[in-house]
């Protein structure tokens, strides 16, 4: 294992790739930044989501965070932690007239997490996140019931995405009914992820919610399909925040990219659109 040292402050962000998305005619609403989760980049949510809610009067921004997609710091990618990943979201959000919501997948929603111990913003919202508690309850739950999935995910972590069981693989993400060649497309768009960072979400820098000046209306939003973190584990995420909670059956952990994508961003704008206060 690397020597850590896990205070390590964030080093200043290289060059990001953001893509965004500019609507028609805005909604008064808070923009949305969106992050995505581990082994992904901002192409995740360019599939469906940036274009979706553009449409619904939304200015939307994706972040590539730093050693991923066509963002700098790749050759740095494994020293890489989540306060890093904290520093990449900031400068984003730099670029907005008014803070953001903030909209985290997986990872990206562990990053959300540590983000509101230094900042505050109108809303965050949560999809499929890596819980509060860490990665230690989900792996050892996968260790158990479907070890032969954490070992391909092992794989991909490794580089060797080419000796994959790629039906195994996409278990985890995705949904079966998600056709074959979607679910090469995106698997072929994945990367390995910054062992710094994995760890960091197992055990040495996870959010506390005491360290946060303010809690905003938070939504934690949960696939019922999801094999990596179970609903009734992302509940318990959802009551540490005093946040709303909602599950979506048929759904896997990509959510945003699987077949029936549109109820999750259905659901996501439901709660957007009762919960912002227009921007003024």
């Amino acid at each position: 294992m690397l020597g850590l040292n896990w205070s390590r402050v964030a080093t200043p962000s290289p060059e990001l790739e953001i893509v965004e998305r500019a609507p028609d005619a805005g909604n008064g609403l808070p923009g949305l930044l969106f992050v995505h989760g581990a082994y992904a980049g901002a192409w995740c949510w360019e599939e469906h989501f940036l274009d979706h809610f553009a449409g619904q009067g939304f200015h939307c921004r994706a972040v590539s965070l730093r050693g991923h997609g066509a963002s700098g710091g790749q050759t740095a990618l494994h020293d890489t932690g989540l306060n890093d990943y904290v520093q990449d979201v900031a400068t984003v959000v730099q670029g907005f007239s008014k803070p953001p919501v903030l909209i985290g997948h997986s990872m990206g929603g562990m990053v959300v997490q540590k983000y509101l111990e230094t900042a505050s913003v109108p809303a965050a919202v949560l999809l499929a996140t890596v819980p509060h508690i860490g990665l230690g309850h989900s792996i050892a739950r996968l260790l158990l019931r479907d070890p032969w999935l954490l070992g391909q995910m092992g794989l991909m972590q490794a580089g060797l995405d080419r000796w994959m069981d790629l039906e195994t693989a996409s278990r985890a993400v995705f949904s079966p009914d998600l056709p074959a060649d979607l679910r090469a497309r995106y698997a072929a768009r994945m990367q390995p992820e910054s062992r710094r960072a994995l760890a960091e979400m197992g055990f040495a820098n996870l959010p506390n919610r005491h360290r946060m000046a303010s809690l905003p209306p938070m939504l934690v939003l949960a696939a019922a399909e999801d094999a990596l973190f179970e609903a009734r584990t992302l509940e318990q995420t959802a009551r540490y925040y005093d946040a709303d909670f909602v599950t979506l059956a048929g759904l896997a952990h990509a959510m945003m990219l699987e077949r029936d994508w549109v109820r999750a961003a259905d659901a996501l704008n439901d709660w957007l659109q009762r919960n912002l206060q227009p921007v003024t």
